[in-house]
């Protein structure tokens, strides 16, 4: 009988594909400790959304968890993180000193393993990063992306086994070294039969050329979104794979992986076997529960989706953009983006939709769905990825769409390693971080060049001390909104940290701040001002309305300022996506409507401009 091994994936893609990443340390190490002591011995623990959201949600530092996570586990347990080729734990790429930086930094801190993929499946991504990987010592996971197509769609080569073979020969031919290869397919949409022929084929390759000692493990990967999981771990397991990816109640299935026990009763009766004690297991899920249990849940987390099959969404992209949209006030829109999907997704080249691609589909669906079809191009995902900026798509992206997007964004189509134009740019790498952070008067450590460099803006706010929670739980167990008699706050106002006193109820109230007036709420037991209600302006003003729901980011101009036609006026984010809102007109801009940090719906006011 064949033992199949397993992963468990509940402490990173498990909180990544149910929660949206936000997780705090100290909720899930009891989990941690019952898993080890049930005999699981290799388990994700960071990267991907799990670096990242740390610092942006959970006022954490991801290096810190990985340190606890180690000290938990003790030395042996196989810990691995997962990184994203040049991107590695972010959603841009970056400079060759970064991603060897990112390898140094995760060997130092704790981690035996790196899962390495790319989601264009563009090899010349993966050598970049595997390189330093395996420089420092830690085994490496090389990775083929996977994903099935809507039905209807006639493409006969991208997300094929020949496809994926194909990739694997490339690998092979380059020469970068790697200790084990993945088969991922992080949306749960490819094919039973898929799967089997492409893992025999690639089993029957490896074999060939690594013998003995030297015999590679293949590992598969996939969510239960679309409902097949266990379906495909059969198939993969059925033609060679050695390792496949589970999860623990409560969040396996639906977005997550298949839970353990399920794959086990599947086993059963079989010429395999997963290696437990099943007590041991459901006592440490058990745990795991009791854990989770004061975090909120979203529902279309624990459930198959019919629609993934037409657009795939991976289990962490669908959840939190879902959430995402709740926070806005628009997941009735939901549907609309999933619509589009399908169309971004075949004329963007077919690349597989996993981070950061993944993420940049739906950016580009919603915008679809919100602005319009193709009206505007996402610059910092669709955009540059269809141009060639992020790597070669498995197939040439529908020539109009890459016309719109070299228009919109002023950019060339390349074919340029993405690490060739990275090495160029000025504001990129180890040295650009650097002056960041000496001009911010931070301390200049690997760690903090590290942080900056993969969470940008908000990586070095974090540095600062400005540590913003989001985390979502369930009604509840949300922090109280004030103490019994009144509590202090700092609120976000106009971009600065102010102190507040709100009454004992927590009611909103208007606060007046260098002259300006704002509205003081606490949600979550968090103090957000937004700015009030202005009276309407004299004269031919008009208003310039939020052109679809988000955050408010930056506020470029100030009142009586005089803008041209087309300035740009504010930035906004929405599903990770920035939005320049530009002047309609030449005037004088008379009253700003909105603050940074302001949530808005669309058609909001956001400036009132008056003619010149």
């Amino acid at each position: 009988m064949k033992k199949i091994k397993f992963m468990d994936c509940s402490f990173r893609d498990g909180f990544q594909s149910c929660l949206g990443a936000r997780v705090k340390t100290d909720d899930f190490l009891p989990a941690l400790d019952a898993a080890v002591k049930a005999g699981i011995d290799y388990i994700e623990i960071g990267g991907g959304a799990r670096f990242q959201s740390l610092y942006f949600y959970c006022q954490e530092d991801a290096f810190e968890m990985m340190d606890r996570c180690r000290e938990v586990v003790g030395p042996n347990v196989n810990l691995q993180t997962l990184a994203r080729g040049v991107n590695v734990v972010g959603l841009s790429s970056q400079s060759s000193d970064i991603i060897e930086l990112h390898a140094k930094l995760f060997k130092k801190h704790g981690i035996t393993t790196i899962r390495n993929f790319d989601a264009l499946n563009d090899v010349r991504n993966l050598t970049a990063s595997g390189k330093y990987i395996t420089q420092y010592g830690l085994k490496h996971q090389a990775t083929v992306t996977m994903m099935g197509l809507a039905p209807n769609l006639n493409e006969t080569y991208a997300h094929t086994p020949k496809f994926y073979i194909d990739r694997l020969k490339e690998i092979l031919a380059s020469g970068m070294a790697f200790d084990s290869l993945a088969f991922k397919d992080a949306s749960g949409t490819s094919t039973p039969k898929t799967v089997y022929e492409t893992i025999k084929q690639a089993r029957e390759i490896l074999d060939a050329e690594f013998k003995g000692d030297n015999r590679k493990s293949i590992s598969f990967h996939t969510h239960d979104t679309a409902g097949m999981a266990v379906s495909c771990n059969m198939a993969a397991i059925e033609a060679g794979a050695d390792v496949i990816d589970l999860a623990m109640s409560p969040l396996s299935g639906g977005t997550c992986e298949a839970d353990i026990l399920v794959m086990y009763q599947r086993l059963r009766g079989t010429d395999y076997t997963l290696d437990i004690d099943p007590e041991k297991i459901l006592n440490a899920e058990k745990v795991f529960e009791k854990c989770m249990d004061k975090y909120f849940m979203p529902p279309e987390s624990m459930q198959v989706s019919p629609k993934i099959i037409f657009s795939p969404m991976p289990g962490g992209a669908l959840t939190a953009n879902t959430q995402m949209m709740r926070d806005n006030n628009i997941l009735d829109k939901y549907d609309d983006c999933i619509a589009e999907m399908r169309e971004v997704v075949a004329k963007g080249g077919f690349g597989t939709s996993v981070t950061p691609v993944s993420q940049f589909y739906f950016q580009q669906a919603f915008s679809n769905a919100m602005q319009g079809r193709w009206k505007v191009i996402d610059k910092n995902g669709y955009g540059k990825m269809v141009l060639g900026y992020f790597g070669k798509t498995p197939v040439a992206p529908d020539p109009e769409i890459v016309k719109l997007a070299s228009e919109q964004l002023g950019l060339e189509p390349t074919t340029e390693a993405v690490v060739d134009i990275n090495n160029r740019n000025p504001k990129l790498g180890v040295k650009y971080n650097t002056e960041l952070l000496e001009k911010a008067g931070l301390p200049v450590t690997e760690e903090n060049i590290f942080i900056v460099a993969a969470c940008g803006e908000k990586g070095l706010k974090y540095l600062q001390g400005d540590k913003p929670m989001g985390i979502r739980y369930k009604e509840a167990d949300k922090p109280k909104a004030a103490a019994a008699k009144g509590g202090a706050y700092t609120a976000n106002v106009d971009g600065k940290n102010v102190a507040v006193e709100l009454n004992a109820a927590g009611d909103a109230y208007t606060a007046t701040v260098n002259g300006k007036s704002f509205t003081v709420k606490v949600s979550e037991g968090i103090a957000t001002a937004t700015a009030a209600a202005a009276p309407a302006a004299s004269g031919a003003a008009t208003a310039l309305p939020a052109p679809l729901p988000g955050t408010v980011m930056k506020i470029m101009v100030e009142v009586g300022e005089e803008v041209a036609a087309d300035d740009v006026i504010l930035v906004m984010e929405a599903m990770k996506m920035e939005t320049e809102v530009k002047a309609p007109k030449a005037g004088v801009i008379r009253e700003i409507n909105v603050s940074t940090s302001q949530v808005v719906a669309a058609g909001d006011t956001l400036v009132m401009i008056e003619e010149k």
